[in-house]
Order: C-alpha cells, then sequence, then structure tokens
C-alpha cells in the first residue's frame, strides 16, 4: 500500500508566528518534525503540505534546500490541501502529522498506522485521539483515499474544512473509525503538552532538545519522561496550557466530543 504522510506546515501561526522555523539544535522546528517522522518505518513518503500565501515562500525554499518533498494549496481548507497531496502523490492511505509535533515518538507513528494497515480493509480512519491518551504532540492520523475524498466531497462546514478530520470522526455511521491508546494504561494527553503554540511551549522543547538531543538524536517518549521526572521543572514552562485544544472553540459544533469536554472541564 502507498503511504504518504503529509506535514501541514505554514509561517502565520496567531499565536507564535514562523513558529516552524524557529531553531531546535542548529535547525529549523520543521526540519525535526520531519527528521523524526522519517524515523518510522512506515511513514512512506513525506511531503510538507504549505499555503500559496507569498510569506510561506521560505518553507518551500526550505524544502527544496533539504531535498523534501513539498506541496502548496488552500490556506485555510486544509482538507482540500490534503486531498490534493493524496491526489498528486497517488496515496492509497494518507497520514496526517501537524507540524507543531516536534516531539513526536517515531514508535508511535509506526504504532498507529500499523494498526492501520495490520487491520486493512477494516478501518476507514485510525488515530491514536479518539480518545487522546499519548503526551498532547504525538498527533497521528491514517485514513484511505476513498474516505479523504468522502470527506472532501461532503464536508461543508469551516472548521471541517479548516481541520480536515472532524467530518470523518464526526460521523462514525458512515466510517470505520479506529483508535490506538497508550499501552500502559495511563492517560498524558492533558498532563503533558509536547505541542508548540506559544511561547513558553518552545522554551520547554528547546530545553527538551539541549538535554536530550545531542546524546541521542532519536531520542524517544520514554527518554523525554525520564526527562521530566528527573528535572520537574523543565514540565512546568509550558504547564500553564497543558489541556488546551483547538476544538474548545468548536464544542457547540461537535458530536463526539463528550469525553473531550469533560478532559477540558478538569485541567
Amino acid at each position: 500500500m502507498k503511504v504518504v504522510t503529509t506535514i501541514q506546515a505554514r509561517t502565520s501561526s496567531t499565536r507564535l508566528p514562523n513558529k516552524v522555523l524557529l531553531p531546535l539544535c542548529g535547525e529549523p522546528l520543521l526540519i525535526r518534525v520531519i527528521e523524526r517522522i522519517n524515523r518510522a518505518s512506515l511513514h512512506g513518503t513525506t511531503v510538507v503540505a504549505t499555503s500559496t500565501m507569498p510569506e510561506d515562500d521560505v518553507i518551500e525554499q526550505l524544502c527544496i534546500k533539504n531535498g523534501i518533498h513539498c506541496f502548496r494549496g488552500c490556506m485555510n481548507d486544509l482538507l482540500d490541501r490534503h486531498y490534493q497531496v493524496a491526489c498528486k502523490y497517488e496515496a492509497e492511505a494518507l497520514v496526517k502529522i501537524p507540524s507543531d509535533c516536534p516531539l513526536i515518538d517515531p514508535l508511535i507513528i509506526d504504532r498507529v498506522i500499523g494498526h492501520y494497515l495490520q487491520n486493512f480493509p477494516a478501518f476507514d480512519y485510525v488515530s491514536n485521539l479518539h480518545p487522546a491518551t499519548f503526551p498532547d504532540g504525538n498527533d497521528v492520523e491514517i485514513m484511505s483515499m476513498g474516505t479523504l475524498k468522502k470527506a472532501w466531497e461532503e464536508a461543508k462546514r469551516d472548521f471541517e474544512r479548516e481541520h480536515t478530520t472532524p467530518y470523518i470522526w464526526e460521523n462514525p455511521s458512515k466510517f470505520n473509525i479506529g483508535n490506538v491508546t497508550w499501552p500502559t494504561g495511563l492517560d498524558f494527553s492533558t498532563s503533558h503538552r509536547f505541542t508548540i503554540d506559544y511561547e513558553e511551549d518552545y522554551q520547554f522543547i528547546n530545553e527538551v532538545y539541549n538535554r536530550l538531543y545531542r546524546v541521542n538524536p532519536g531520542f524517544d517518549l520514554d527518554e523525554i519522561l525520564f526527562l521530566l521526572e528527573m528535572n520537574p521543572g523543565i514540565r512546568e514552562l509550558n504547564k500553564l496550557y497543558a489541556g488546551r485544544y483547538w476544538y474548545e472553540n468548536h464544542l457547540g459544533e461537535l458530536n463526539t466530543i463528550i469525553g473531550y469536554k469533560n478532559k477540558i472541564s478538569h485541567t
């Protein structure tokens, strides 16, 4: 099966502009995300999907410089951008990973993709987000081309287009949905924040890289958690934003997110 992993990236983040270009151990954050994704065995072809806006020329140039596939599409319609990537690269299954996950564990990527492939064609869509259990910032979603096409054709609401996959996981009667949880039985999805939206997130991630990357560029989730256990002050750098998610502004529109409502109310 031809798998294509798409990394959506832009420079115009409202909360932390140019976050994908912030340095981590001598390279832009986006390069570190790609580096970690490419350590996964099942990622297939990696493509950065950015917008056609002039401010994102720098992303395309960065990809060209580093020999990375780059696709440019609609700024706000991420569902269309992912669909067009899938068409161009003839994907049979498309993986969606955000560019704000520079600590994503390749083993988790392989676990989610592997669950989809090993059970094919049982699932139309598999993620580790419904419900989420891994530390926030290990987001992996994979869907069949047919599923992506159906969502592309039928999704109408703005947030369904902007966030690519809500139409899929909001319609379990139309799609067979699978989920991968943390084998430990733990749930760190609202207590540990490994994603980047704020300056404090960058301070946290940069500190993790400075401590671990130079020793082992392929450091994994267990090494991060051990570092935080030994140095609790690092986790405090962005603890203020733990449990914050994009869908907080859409709770009234979402039907299958009761568990997320409960998580938000307890953070």
